[in-house]
């Protein structure tokens, strides 16, 4: 037991089972079942609808029917990432834990606290009969990462609380009451094969090693975007050569900011030495332009067999300029909440196969107007350049209320608990709260968690004090419910 000494206990030991049931998103049937049983072996009643959606409820301690009933809400599907060369199969292995003086992370892949310690919590409140509590039901969600269908798929009665408790925040002390909305966008180019000719150089370029990160909360903090990066070289060699592209691909997660990206490529053989020496120099300056940030970065160059064919190069050329010209990172700031990101886009993924390169990019913004200029400017650079696009129907943002009765119980019992004022805040990446006030217009809601840094990534780590000062905070809310 890794967590056997961590407090509180009964939450962490959750979040340990939690961690050796395989849940990626759209896989999350394991953990469907875990939590019909956990329900249901406790007499508590238990609903799974036909997306997986699980809510489990508990009665009203003694004294607290009067209040009004509570969602402890959190989705049970994880970001699956891992470094270059870890073996970790995600449908079948568990997530191996290493506790890293105060941090919890695991072994060279994504933890899945975002949003494990949330479903953690929910089940340690479940199974603590000495908190008092009004009605309570725990909402556990699937696939929230990859476009939150289960939230959109969730049928109106299937949760009857009046108030809503997001767990998926990841800073202790801050109250998130608004989330951007967000939309996804597709982009495929389709290419003609063509032979490479004899007497050309073949060569693999990599970029890795970056931070990367959630392309919503991290989007404002200047990590690189590997395909980016990559694909300022390739421009730049393919108008000084003769270049041939083979493969590209870099990215996965259309909600991660890129940490690796290469290209095979191949010039002719008199060029050899000279592309190298570019190359050498391009990886300089990156590394100078990010060197207050991107401290571990890689940039590799290594010959390889040769290649027989490669993209045309009309496409090629389309391709290259389109990712160069593409618009990634902040797109706005917002006027009305300082610091907040408004408008944002990322370049997710690029993948090449079978005559087609596709480009994932994913647009976000609290304003839905900003969703759709963003969008829309995506779109125009990628069907200016040849390619087809698809834009998706996306999801809403929650727009803050700042007179909300949940959150002034909130932001009391923290003071009180802690003598300091929590910091109340919206926040740029998406929450699923948005799609709730949709089907629940009569909902009052907040988000808060413990602090985690690196989510989305293999750098995602848990900072574990915070976590039993979330759990204080978590209860003290619960014991102080308003009344109906």
């Amino acid at each position: 037991m890794k967590t056997e000494n961590l407090k509180p206990s009964t939450l962490f030991g959750y979040f340990e089972e939690i961690c050796g049931i395989p849940h990626p998103s759209k896989h999350e049937e394991k953990m469907t079942a875990y939590l019909k049983n956990f329900g249901e072996s406790r007499g508590l009643s238990t609903k799974v609808d036909e997306a997986g959606n699980v809510v489990i409820s508990k009665p009203a301690t003694p004294g607290m029917e009067d209040r009004k009933a509570i969602i402890l809400q959190s989705h049970m599907d994880m970001v699956c990432e891992s470094n270059k060369g870890v073996n970790h199969d995600f449908m079948t292995d568990p997530i191996r834990l290493v506790i890293d003086g105060d941090w919890l992370k695991a072994d060279g892949t994504t933890l899945g606290a975002d949003n494990g310690i949330g479903v953690a919590a929910a089940l340690a409140v479940l199974t603590d009969d000495s908190i008092k509590h009004g009605p309570i039901e725990c909402v556990f969600t699937v696939d929230e990462e990859t476009g939150l269908t289960g939230a959109m798929a969730m049928q109106s009665g299937f949760m009857n609380g009046d108030i809503l408790l997001n767990l998926d925040s990841e800073d202790e002390g801050e109250i998130f009451i608004g989330c951007a909305g967000g939309v996804r966008t597709d982009a495929t180019f389709k290419y003609s094969e063509v032979a490479v000719p004899e007497g050309y150089f073949a060569f693999k370029v990599v970029v890795n090693n970056l931070l990367g990160g959630h392309s919503g909360d991290d989007i404002n903090k200047g990590h690189a975007n590997a395909n980016k990066v990559l694909n300022r070289f390739l421009c730049t060699a393919a108008e000084k050569y003769d270049l041939y592209l083979s493969y590209i691909e870099g990215g996965n997660k259309h909600n991660a900011i890129p940490r690796e990206a290469m290209a095979i490529c191949a010039v002719p053989w008199k060029d050899k030495e000279s592309v190298r020496v570019d190359f050498n120099v391009f990886a300089a300056e990156v590394e100078a332009e990010y060197a207050a940030i991107e401290t571990k970065a890689q940039f590799t160059m290594e010959s390889t067999d040769a290649v027989a064919t490669a993209m045309d190069k009309a496409t090629m050329v389309s391709l290259l300029r389109a990712l160069h010209g593409v618009f990634n990172g902040v797109f706005a700031m917002s006027n009305d909440v300082p610091g907040l990101v408004e408008t944002s886009s990322n370049l997710a993924s690029v993948r090449m196969a079978d005559g087609e390169v596709k480009i994932v990019l994913s647009q976000r913004s609290s304003s839905a107007s900003g969703k759709k200029d963003v969008a829309d400017t995506v779109r125009a650079v990628f069907e200016l350049a040849g390619a087809e696009v698809e834009v998706g129907e996306g999801y809403p943002g929650w727009k803050p209320n700042a007179k909300s009765e949940i959150l002034q119980i909130a932001m009391a019992t923290y003071k009180q608990l802690f003598d300091k004022e929590p910091k109340v805040k919206a926040i740029h990446a998406g929450l699923e709260c948005g799609l709730f006030l949709e089907k629940y217009p009569h909902l009052d809601m907040i988000s808060f968690g413990p602090t985690m840094r690196g989510v989305h990534s293999p750098d995602e780590r848990l900072l574990i004090p915070t976590v039993e000062l979330w759990w204080k905070h978590l209860v003290a809310v619960l014991e102080n419910a308003p009344k109906k």
